[in-house]
Formats: C-alpha cells, structure tokens, sequence
C-alpha cells in the first residue's frame, strides 16, 4: 500500500512516512468532525500504526483524545505466488474527549 487511504472507520497504515497518517489521523480528528477513528495495520506496518496512535495522542492531541479501544488478530490472503498466507492485525481506535 503506498498511499495513505481512510475511509469513514479509519486509516489504513502502508509504507508511505509516519507523518503522513500522524496529520491524516489529525484532520480526520479535528477537520472532518470525526468523533472516533480506527487506525489499522497489518504485518510490518503494526508497529507503524502503534506509533501513529502515540503520536497523534500524545504530541498533537495530547488531552484531547483517549484511547478506547485495541483489537488484534489475524487474516489470511492469497499473495503473489498464489500461496494461502496468515498476517496479524491490529484496530486502534482513537476518540476525541466530550
């Protein structure tokens, strides 16, 4: 995935800079009068979509918005090769303070 893509549940994490889902995850926040959002990863972009969440809510909305709620697991997809193949998931959910 090489473009940051959000829909009305979320952002989901690719390879382009950490910044660029930290100020996607600010506007849908604050811009687009979102009260919650789902970051999610999978595979290697896990602990990129764990460091988007910290960003945004401890240096850009630091006592603005709280963690609510994680969800991990695990999928399975056809690659390239045409090989069943298993990677973990993760849903962080972000919602602005009332």
């Amino acid at each position: 995935m090489t473009e940051t893509t959000t829909d009305n549940r979320g952002i989901y994490i690719g390879d382009k800079p950490l910044m660029s889902y930290v100020t996607a995850a600010v506007m849908q926040l604050t811009s687009q009068n979102s009260n919650k959002l789902a970051i999610k990863g999978r595979g290697k972009f896990i602990s990129k979509a764990v460091d988007v969440a910290e960003v945004v809510r401890e240096r850009f909305l630091k006592d603005k918005v709280n963690l609510d709620d994680i969800r991990i697991g695990s999928g399975e997809f056809t690659n390239r090769e045409g090989k069943q193949v298993r990677v973990s998931t993760i849903e962080i959910d972000l919602v602005r303070k009332a």
